[in-house]
């Protein structure tokens, strides 16, 4: 019998991602800096996310000399952003891995029930011949980003890895108990969740402060 999988964590304690997130955190850095900032923060995130991508060997010519090289052995990635914060991370991912495809997922959250609220799915026709990275700045009560990935699962995503810039040790717990088998790659895992299941201390509504709204 197949074990079960472990539920996995990477919390980025690199000085430059803390740096940047310090920045995100600010009340007062402007919009034009946070989106930046975001954007600057998912690439460093892409790069941990992506470290147990299998290699080959290929022979390659250098202008010196011919040698044995190494690189990604035919992965085919899906980068999802979860609509509309997840857009401000998509370039980062997208900067280093350009070939990959790109699935939307459009959910808001009920201010009541604090349940996900799915209104648009639209993802690659060849998901199942892909791994998928699904965005969602904020890993919070942690139902969107399931009901997120429970989309991508549907389509056919042979695995799924979720990047987030900060998450609640309730959205982990909550995350995994539907989804064991995904591996979180985030900058922080902060104390918990506010009365309004808000991050605290979080660094407010991500989509917000990402395009200057309210």
């Amino acid at each position: 019998m197949k074990a079960a999988p472990r539920p996995r964590v990477t919390e980025v304690t690199h000085p430059l991602v803390q740096h940047k997130l310090s920045y995100l955190r600010d009340s007062s850095t402007p919009t034009v800096h946070f989106r930046k900032l975001v954007n600057e923060l998912t690439l460093l995130l892409t790069y941990e996310a992506t470290k147990d991508f299998p290699t080959e060997s290929v022979e390659i010519e250098t202008p010196l000399e011919r040698m044995e090289a190494s690189r990604i052995s035919g992965k085919k990635v899906a980068v999802c952003p979860v609509l509309r914060a997840g857009m401000g991370m998509l370039d980062g991912v997208l900067s280093l891995i350009s070939s990959a495809r790109v699935g939307f997922i459009g959910m808001y959250r009920d201010e009541e029930t604090l349940l996900p609220v799915q209104y648009y799915v639209k993802l690659p026709a060849d998901l199942s011949e892909r791994d998928a990275i699904v965005l969602d700045p904020m890993l919070a009560t942690g139902n969107s980003s399931a009901a997120a990935i429970a989309a991508v699962k549907e389509a056919g995503a042979r695995t799924v890895i979720l990047v987030c810039l900060v998450a609640a040790p309730e959205g982990i717990e909550h995350l995994h108990s539907e989804h064991p088998d995904v591996h979180v790659v985030c900058a922080s895992i902060d104390r918990g969740l506010n009365d309004r299941g808000f991050i605290v201390p979080g660094l407010g509504d991500a989509g917000d402060r990402l395009y200057g709204t309210k």
